[in-house]
């Protein structure tokens, strides 16, 4: 097996530490696993998780195809449920149960990383919907290959690539019915939408997306890293920011350290702008969700925690100064240090 697929292998690297695997049935996860299984210095150390969300009749049996297939490599294997209904957003409520079912069982099982077998074109249909979606530098940059305890080692492997590995180790990959299922929006782009781009362009977007996404990750973190030290200057005892330092850094870096102070859930982008004019006191405070409030007081930022927020724009205004304006014509208060936007 190590002969065969030793070119792909030579691209593989899961990092160190027991991983846990995470493991559907099918082609990009399967090939995770053998490749986990080939390059593991101790394979049975490793342990393969099926999260099953009870979406699908076949669910529990992909569940146990798993099992069997990785109990036939060596390695122990566990069904893991995570039910979730069906309903709007199903996609995205079944990403964030399943991601914490994988790191609670990393936890039980005492494993040091999480390996999720996400591949290039994966990359690619999440960079498009972020961009569908408005989802600004972050949302360019897609997934990241390591983030804490979640690894994905096939980021610069292609779906056939994965589909290729699952022949060469003689496994027959379960098919997921959702994947045919073009109401869902990741579907729609990946059966759809990016193929007709490609189309368009007369070239293979994949990998033409999934390199923007590199560069963007290399610029957030540069500006991520600028943002920190702006709120660590502004940053006073009570944790509170000090406004003008805010307000006399550059408007990119004023808006992600307002982000980064803040904390998740991440305000959305006008609520965030809305905060920057809190900082330059144009006015009084702004609720940004999540049940919290961000108000000046005495020159410095503070973000507080409130009972309920009143279905308006969240807006606070000064007496003295005039409802803030979202269009482009709108006025900066003299040495604010946060230029306006043309």
């Amino acid at each position: 097996m190590r002969s065969t697929l030793a070119a792909f292998i030579e691209r593989f690297d899961p990092g160190e530490g027991r991983p846990l695997v995470a493991c559907s049935g099918g082609a990009d996860s399967l090939a995770l696993l053998a490749l986990t299984v080939v390059t593991c210095d101790h394979p049975d150390r490793a342990v393969a998780v099926f999260v099953d969300h009870g979406l699908r009749p076949t669910s529990r049996a992909d569940g146990e195809f798993v099992v069997s297939w990785a109990q036939a490599q060596g390695i122990s294997a566990e069904i893991v449920d995570a039910r979730v209904e069906a309903g709007p957003n199903v996609e995205e409520r079944a990403r964030d149960a399943r991601r914490t079912a994988l790191l609670e069982e990393a936890d039980r099982q005492g494993a040091a990383a999480v390996l999720l077998g996400h591949t290039m074109d994966d990359q690619a249909e999440t960079v498009l919907l972020h961009i569908l979606r408005g989802g600004a530098l972050a949302g360019l940059a897609g997934m990241p290959e390591r983030d804490g305890r979640i690894v994905r080692p096939l980021l610069r492997f292609r779906r056939a690539e994965t589909a290729e590995i699952c022949r060469l180790v003689g496994v027959d990959p379960r098919h997921d019915t959702m994947n045919d299922d073009r109401s869902y929006r990741r579907v729609w782009v990946r059966h759809e939408a990016l193929p007709n781009l490609s189309a368009g362009v007369e070239r293979d977007l994949v990998p033409v997306l999934a390199r923007q996404a590199e560069i963007a990750r290399d610029d957030l973190a540069y500006l991520d890293a600028a943002a920190d030290e702006i709120v660590h200057a502004a940053r006073r005892e009570d944790g509170n920011l000090d406004a003008a330092t805010v307000c006399h850094a550059p408007r990119a870096l004023a808006r992600r350290a307002l982000r980064r102070w803040i904390g998740p859930p991440a305000p959305d982008a006008a609520r965030l702008e809305d905060a920057l004019d809190v900082a330059r006191g144009a006015i009084v405070a702004v609720q940004i969700g999540g049940g919290r409030e961000v108000r000046r007081s005495g020159g410095r930022l503070r973000l507080h925690r409130i009972i309920s927020e009143e279905p308006t724009e969240g807006v606070t205004a000064a007496p003295r100064l005039p409802w803030r304006s979202h269009d482009a014509t709108r006025r900066e208060p003299a040495g604010s240090g946060v230029a306006a936007q043309p």
